[in-house]
């Protein structure tokens, strides 16, 4: 049994380090959010490795995560209160190996990899990263019909993910001297590499950000309709942690989608806002994709849509 503090622990960094998703994680039934904080703290720590470049060399941060993948899998022993939970939740809520170690492979191509040619590429890479998140957040809620369900999580996960991608190009510059943007999508639009490390914003750069806004806004519309999918007591925080996450976007347009110069964050009165505005549409009708379509940022291309900041806006070239 996960002991109270290893739970204690596990929800301290989410808190610290997610504070989106926390706000979301507090609105699930106990079942759900004790394990999602175990899952969540498994993932930052696995990422903070690999976030270590300036500290630990390759052969080092590798072998922590050989070490962490066979914690996980309960493979080695280990005192780590994170790891301890993590393989005792997959062990309860049947999470596949398969995800596990896909999940950690990602996180060892972060290692050498701050480059893709194409959105396939990132694709390939979210499947561990995000995709494999998504997967296991299913297995602990149990739906009814998880092959079902498990495709929109799925999307649900790379939305979620690339929109961080999306929000966080200059700091992800900075710290980690990665570009998630496809080189495919900025040779689109004139973009070269350079341009961004010598963070010069244009309208080129605007254009490249948007294209994969575009994107990413598809991928929330799919990840959505799996929702009703999910138990009814999980629906509405799934629901929220879209509506938030995607509120990001309102963000990226009102800076000209220049995410290349500051990174936009959503306000706690926005969250709060969004939460009761969200909560209410809920009432009147618990049906997620028409709470989503109401609520959210996400433009749909009809009157339907009444989320402050939605609709297309002019193209930027």
């Amino acid at each position: 049994m996960v002991a109270d503090d290893q739970i204690e622990r596990s929800k301290r960094i989410q808190q610290q380090t997610g504070k989106t998703f926390h706000f979301a994680t507090r609105l699930l039934p106990e079942r759900v959010r004790y394990p999602t904080y175990v899952l969540y703290a498994f993932f930052r720590v696995a990422d903070e490795v690999v976030d270590a470049a300036d500290t630990a060399p390759p052969a080092e941060q590798r072998a922590e995560l050989e070490r962490l993948r066979e914690a996980a899998l309960g493979e080695r022993d280990t005192d780590d209160d994170v790891l301890v939970a993590f393989a005792e939740m997959c062990d309860r809520h049947g999470i596949a190996d398969e995800d596990v170690v896909t999940f950690v492979d990602a996180m060892e191509t972060d290692i050498d990899r701050d480059r893709y040619d194409s959105y396939e590429e990132l694709e390939a890479y979210m499947d561990g990263s995000a995709s494999a998140v998504g997967r296991m957040m299913t297995a602990v809620m149990e739906p009814d019909d998880a092959e079902a369900a498990l495709p929109h999580a799925t999307k649900l996960g790379e939305a979620f993910q690339m929109t961080n991608f999306i929000r966080d190009v200059g700091e992800d510059i900075v710290e980690r001297d990665r570009i998630y943007l496809p080189r495919e999508t900025l040779s689109t639009y004139g973009v070269t590499e350079q341009q961004l490390m010598d963070f010069e914003f244009d309208d080129d750069v605007a254009a490249a950000v948007r294209h994969e806004l575009r994107r990413t806004e598809q991928l929330y519309k799919e990840g959505v309709a799996g929702i009703k999918l999910l138990p009814e007591d999980c629906q509405f925080a799934v629901l929220l942690a879209a509506v938030l996450y995607a509120d990001h976007h309102r963000l990226v347009r009102e800076r000209g989608y220049d995410t290349l110069t500051a990174t936009p964050e959503l306000s706690t009165a926005r969250k709060v806002s969004l939460l009761a505005r969200t909560r209410w549409a809920w009432f009147r009708t618990k049906d997620p994709e028409a709470v989503f379509r109401r609520v959210s940022t996400v433009p749909y291309g009809d009157t339907a849509h009444s989320g402050t900041g939605h609709g297309e806006r002019m193209p930027v070239r």
